[in-house]
C-alpha cells in the first residue's frame, strides 16, 4: 500500500530574530497609533495652540486653555514621551520645539494636526466595516456624516489657502488666464465650498457653481459665501452624477472626489458633456500608482489603503457603487479619463503636498 502527497508543506523554519524584530514593529505601531489620538486631543482642545504661545507647566498649559489640569497633564506625558515636547524636569515646564509647532499648529498647510482626526473618526466605524467585510455592503456616506464634512475641511482648508491660487492653478496652463477674463466654472463634490469660495474671491469676473450631496457642507459652503460676500458664486444640493449639461461650462474642477464617487464613470461623462468644446477639467486627486507593487515603498500607502478600506471604498459599495478607492491611482485615473472623452491629459505634483496629483485635461475642440 502507497500513500500519495497530502498537500500539506512542511512547517517552514522560524527565525527568531525576525519574530523579535516583527513583535517590536507591532509595538511601536500600536504605540503610535495611540499617539495619534493624543495628538488629535491636544489639537481639539487647544493645548497644542497652548504650548505654541510658550513653555510653561501642566498648570499654566491648562489653565492658558481653560483646561482640567490633570487630563494635561497626563496627554503631555504622552507627547513628551514621543518626543514631540522638551521636558525640563527641574521646572516641570514643557515646551513645543519651533520645528514641531511648524507641523501642529497655526493656520497654514504645514499644520498637520487636523490628520490625526481622520483616524480617530474611521475608527469608529470600524465594527461596521468588519460587518461589511464578511456580509457584503459598506457603510453609507449619511453614516460618517456630519463629522467626515468637518474632517475633510480641516484637513484641505490650509492647503488650499496656501496652495490653490499659486501653486495649483500655475499647472492649468491658460486656465487663469481666462478665470481672470470671466468663464462659468462648476466645481464638482465641492464640500464644504471653500475651494470654490476661494476661486471665486480670486476672479469676480467668473461664476462659479458648487455641487455636493452633503446639505451640512452645502450650508457651510453657502455661510462662507455670505460671509465673504461672493456674489459670483452659488451652492447647490446635487448628485453629481445628475450634472446638468446646459448651460453649458467653460471649466471644471473636482478635489479628492471623484473616487469616492458611485458612478465615478457617469460623472466623468456628464463633466466631459457639460464642458464646451475645448474646456478644462482640473482634477486634484491622490497621487499613487493603481499597482500595489508600485506602492510598497510609499511611506503613505499604508494609510492611504486604510482610509480607502474605512471610507472612501466602502461608502461607495455601500450603495452598489464601483468602490474604487482612495488609492484607485493614476494609470487608473489616467485611463478611465480616456473612456470619458477628455484628451491631453497632464498630470502634476502639488506644491507641499505629498498625497495628490493635479490632473489636467480637456474636451477635444471638436
Amino acid at each position: 500500500m502507497t500513500t500519495g502527497d497530502t498537500g500539506s508543506a512542511p512547517a517552514p523554519a522560524i527565525d527568531g530574530a525576525k519574530v523579535e524584530a516583527f513583535a517590536g514593529r507591532m509595538l511601536s505601531t500600536y504605540t503610535e497609533g495611540m499617539v495619534t489620538l493624543m495628538i488629535d486631543l491636544a489639537h481639539r482642545t487647544g493645548i497644542l495652540e497652548s504650548l505654541a504661545a510658550g513653555p510653561g507647566t501642566s498648570e499654566q498649559i491648562a489653565a492658558r486653555a481653560g483646561l482640567v489640569e490633570r487630563y494635561v497633564r497626563e496627554c503631555l506625558g504622552a507627547l513628551t514621551t514621543a518626543g514631540i515636547l522638551d521636558y525640563d524636569a527641574a521646572a516641570a515646564r514643557y515646551t513645543l520645539p519651533a520645528e514641531h509647532a511648524v507641523c501642529l499648529t497655526g493656520a497654514g498647510s504645514m499644520n498637520l494636526a487636523p490628520f490625526a482626526r481622520i483616524n480617530t473618526l474611521l475608527g469608529t466605524h470600524l465594527p461596521a466595516v468588519a460587518a461589511a467585510t464578511r456580509d457584503g455592503g459598506g457603510v453609507p456616506y449619511e453614516k460618517v456624516r456630519p463629522e467626515f464634512t468637518e474632517v475633510m475641511d480641516a484637513m484641505s482648508r490650509g492647503l488650499m489657502d496656501d496652495q490653490l491660487i499659486d501653486g495649483v492653478l500655475p499647472v492649468t496652463g491658460e486656465l487663469p488666464d481666462r478665470l481672470a477674463a470671466g468663464i462659468r466654472v462648476v466645481d464638482i463634490g465641492c464640500g464644504t465650498g471653500h475651494t470654490t469660495n476661494l476661486l471665486a474671491r480670486a476672479y469676480p469676473a467668473s461664476t462659479f457653481v458648487g455641487y455636493d450631496i452633503s446639505p451640512d457642507a452645502i450650508g457651510a459652503a453657502r455661510a462662507e459665501a455670505a460671509e465673504w460676500e461672493l456674489p459670483n458664486v452659488t451652492f447647490e444640493l446635487l448628485d453629481v452624477t445628475d450634472l446638468p449639461t446646459e448651460p453649458p461650462i467653460d471649466a471644471a474642477f473636482a478635489f479628492d472626489a471623484i473616487h469616492d464617487q458611485v458612478d465615478p464613470a457617469t460623472v466623468l461623462e456628464k463633466v466631459h458633456a457639460a464642458l464646451v468644446p475645448g474646456g478644462v477639467f482640473v482634477m486634484v486627486d491622490i497621487k499613487a500608482s493603481s499597482h500595489l507593487e508600485n506602492n510598497v515603498g510609499n511611506p503613505f500607502a499604508p494609510w492611504l489603503y486604510g482610509v480607502s478600506t474605512l471610507h472612501c471604498m466602502t461608502v461607495s459599495l455601500a450603495h452598489g457603487g464601483a468602490g474604487l478607492g482612495t488609492v484607485w491611482g493614476e494609470e487608473r485615473a489616467v485611463a478611465m479619463l480616456a473612456d470619458a472623452g477628455f484628451v491631453d491629459t497632464e498630470v502634476h505634483d502639488v506644491p507641499d503636498d505629498p498625497f495628490d496629483s493635479v490632473y489636467v485635461t480637456h474636451r477635444p475642440r471638436r
